[in-house]
């Protein structure tokens, strides 16, 4: 800037508001950050780099996005802020230069089964305007195109105070609305298997009932013991078509059980109510499998699954209803509604032109407004999520991204980089969290955390340029220019897995020989088809190990020795030991500290502010009883084994006196998946990620199978614990497994032994088999998208 102006006048002083250009983080401790200081500056996009668990998410999210959350909630009043969730303030010393943050992060739509990419972008709120003012024949407002909204009408005497008078009026009500129903607008309907809900050779006494959680003496057992329809000792078999009625359909009544007022239903609606009625994705493990043996799910015949009444249907614009709309790829729904020219509804068209328009240019042009929100896999819906700030008028805001690149092949990942480049240009702050080193690239600033994870990350290894990364030293980037090389010897397969007229979703009567007892990779752009192809045609069940990109669930309470079954074995060797029951030892159960029931720390409610949790005096933070303590096994109480790290706890139960075979085992494979630094106890709320990701895989090494089904086993890895991966993968495959994986990292693709292009493009632009054979094959025919950027990665 020059410093002097033509007169030779000295240029004015900056403005004091000018000077506000950098995001002040001083003594962050927030997991696993040391005191942690910097300055990030704003309208910039920085990118924060360092392996799986060094605390990047919890500098980003944690810290600088949850104070600004934190201190907006805080402008609302005492009554608002009650009704909002509380946040409570990060452990940071200062924290200054906030800006408001939006966070982008990949957290699964709504797995409700009425929430479609529609509804969750608010697409669908502007057809439903659209088709209640242009659609012929006119059947209504808004609502009636709403698979939402349910039909209903009404009518009866209301007493109206008139006048110093009381009249009695006669009022009626109607309201239309578009939901089938059939099928109440889910676009599905269920089948139930009865001989999977009751075993009818035994009465209820006898736990007749084989549906989660209807335990012979449990609550809801009693409820139809005592209700007074049924004989709780007549087996079920012997039941009068009364009895079976009132036993499997009978209405909603209040009845009286042990002198409680409880209300009493058939089986098939209570089950219908309580366990159908949620998204199969969203079930636990063992609810999930109890609906997949009892219930068939088949398109509502009625509605032919679109979950529109037929009035909804028969309204139409040009020949098309708005289930029509809704079922067409998003980039053609985009170009009929730019081809729509009514002035009436002009910026109604204008909005909804732009969000469709958004839609593809963000990649995601080959889904449709139907698809249900909860089959969208984690970036998918950071994009869907993406879709309302593309076109946003804010600026100066703080965009939060947690892996972009997520589910991306190399030929997206150009197009994301652009958009985060529009984000920033418009003047906003960007903070993405990154392991792909086309992300990092783009980076106006780099901040490296680490040197390790967990206890041993948690520091600033670096800010500044990227090029300043390459030399820094640091594990980041050491690997940031890692190319692997494509294999020169590949195995040769032992067999076959013949896949014949696949067509799921888009694939287009797909015919493919999936070769056995190699590592295979399925390849392709997003969209291409790839999932539809291994999931649908190698359906898990007797010999395959499937492993998706679901994120594991689990509370405070839940921990890596809960979750992979180790503290099961655990429990029992420190129960023999000692000669008493295994429940204690859990801190969940019997062994659990009286005054803090387990959890190791006491929470204060604070009305709308938030709660405090403060380390339990009683047990310090153990979790167990004081008397649980006194049981030693191998020398250790059991707090002291779930403080160990995986690699220490391994060495522990694999000699002398603390041998515990099972649980050896256990440990032997989080150790293999990189996670030796994890400590057994450790809440799996607190780890991120790629460490989730990797306990996944490693609770699933232990199924019984020959063929592992991978779904992007590289999603939130550093680039050096994917060397590690590749090495866990040809062991299970030098083992005699078969491995799948559907994979977009270069890395991974150059060291398969096979590769299976899906493609060209994504939704009706895909669905095909463009390339099959060896990576060495692919990177010379450079005939498909992958192909040339594989060769591109490897430098040929």
């Amino acid at each position: 800037m020059s410093t002097g102006t033509r007169n030779g006048a000295q240029a004015p002083e900056p403005h004091a508001a000018d000077t506000h250009d950098l995001i002040r983080v001083h003594g962050a401790r927030e997991n696993n950050l040391r005191d942690v200081s910097i300055e990030i500056p704003k309208r910039r996009l920085t990118v924060f780099t360092g392996v799986s668990g060094s605390g990047k998410s919890s500098l980003v999210f944690d810290t600088v996005a949850a104070e600004s959350q934190r201190l907006i909630n805080e402008t609302y009043s005492a009554f608002v802020q009650g009704f909002m969730p509380s946040v409570a303030r990060p452990d940071v010393d200062v924290l200054d230069g906030l800006t408001t943050a939006i966070i982008v992060d990949q957290r699964r739509l709504g797995a409700d089964p009425r929430s479609t990419v529609g509804t969750a972008t608010d697409a669908n709120a502007m057809l439903r305007i659209l088709f209640s003012r242009l659609g012929r024949p006119h059947i209504g407002s808004a609502k009636a195109f709403s698979f939402n909204v349910a039909s209903i009408s009404g009518a009866g005497a209301v007493t109206v105070e008139r006048g110093g008078r009381t009249v009695k009026e006669r009022r009626s009500f109607s309201v239309t609305g578009g939901m089938c129903p059939r099928c109440e607008g889910r676009g599905s309907i269920s089948d139930i298997d009865l001989t999977q809900l009751y075993d009818d050779t035994k009465s209820l006494a006898e736990g007749a009932i084989t549906v989660p959680g209807y335990t012979g003496d449990g609550w809801m057992t009693r409820v139809f013991s005592g209700s007074g329809f049924l004989d709780p000792d007549k087996p079920i078999r012997d039941y009068s078509e009364r009895e079976l009625r009132d036993f499997l359909h009978h209405e909603p009544t209040k009845v009286k059980i042990s002198g409680i007022n409880v209300s009493y239903e058939g089986l098939i609606p209570k089950v219908q109510k309580s366990i159908l009625s949620k998204d199969r994705e969203a079930m636990q493990p063992h609810i999930r499998a109890f609906v997949d043996r009892a219930v068939t799910f088949a398109a509502c015949p009625e509605c032919d699954g679109t979950r529109l009444t037929e009035a909804a249907r028969s309204s139409k614009i040009d020949g098309i209803s708005i289930a029509d709309a809704c079922r067409m790829q998003i980039s053609d729904l985009a170009e009929w509604v730019r081809g729509l020219d009514e002035p009436s509804v002009a910026p109604l068209l204008a909005a909804l032109r732009q969000t469709l328009d958004s839609f593809v240019e963000i990649g995601l042009g080959y889904l449709s407004l139907e698809r249900p929100a909860g089959t969208l896999s984690g970036g998918e819906a950071q994009r869907v999520k993406m879709i309302r700030h593309l076109g946003s008028s804010l600026t100066d805001v703080t965009y939060v991204f947690d892996e972009p690149s997520t589910g991306l092949h190399p030929h997206d990942i150009q197009r994301m980089n652009g958009l985060l480049r529009q984000l920033r240009d418009k003047g906003n702050t960007v903070l993405v969290v990154e392991h792909k080193p086309e992300v990092i690239a783009i980076a106006d600033h780099v901040v490296d955390l680490g040197p390790g994870a967990g206890s041993a990350g948690g520091t600033i290894c670096y800010e500044g340029s990227l090029e300043g990364l390459r030399s820094a030293g640091t594990v980041t980037g050491r690997h940031l220019d890692d190319r692997a090389e494509v294999k020169k010897a590949v195995r040769t397969p032992t067999g076959k897995l013949a896949v014949r007229g696949a067509s799921a979703h888009n694939l287009r009567d797909v015919d493919v020989d999936i070769p056995l007892g190699v590592l295979v990779a399925v390849t392709g752009v997003a969209g291409s088809g790839k999932s539809s192809l291994v999931h649908g045609s190698i359906p898990a069940g007797e010999g395959v190990v499937s492993v998706d990109q679901s994120q594991i669930r689990g509370s405070r309470r839940s921990n890596p020795a809960t979750y992979t079954g180790l503290l099961e074995p655990i429990r029992k060797a420190f129960a023999k030991a000692n000669g008493v029951k295994p429940a204690l030892f859990s801190a969940n159960s019997e062994g659990a500290c009286p005054t803090c029931n387990g959890a190791g720390v006491v929470y204060t409610d604070l009305a709308m502010m938030a709660g405090v949790a403060t380390t339990c005096e009683d047990c310090e933070g153990r979790r167990f009883d004081a008397s649980v303590l006194e049981y030693r096994f191998g020398g250790r109480d059991i707090s002291e084994v779930l403080a160990m790290p995986v690699t220490e706890a391994e060495a522990f139960f694999a000699v002398g006196e603390a041998r515990t075979p099972a649980a050896h085992r256990i440990l032997t494979r989080l150790a293999d998946v990189g996670l030796g630094y994890v400590s057994l106890g450790q809440p799996l709320t607190t780890l991120s990620g790629g460490e989730r990701q990797r306990l996944k895989l490693a609770t699933h090494m232990g199924d019984k199978g020959g063929v592992y089904v991978l779904d992007e086993p590289t999603t939130g890895l550093h680039l050096a614990d994917v060397e590690q991966l590749l090495g866990l993968l040809d062991r299970l495959v030098d083992s005699g497994k078969s491995v799948i994986v559907v994979e977009h990292h270069q890395a991974v693709m150059a060291h398969a032994d096979w590769i299976i292009d899906l493609g060209p493009g994504a939704g009706h632009d895909g669905g095909r088999v463009v390339f099959e054979g060896t990576p060495a094959e692919l990177v010379a025919a450079r005939s498909t998208l992958t192909g040339r950027h594989l060769a591109e990665y490897v430098g040929a």
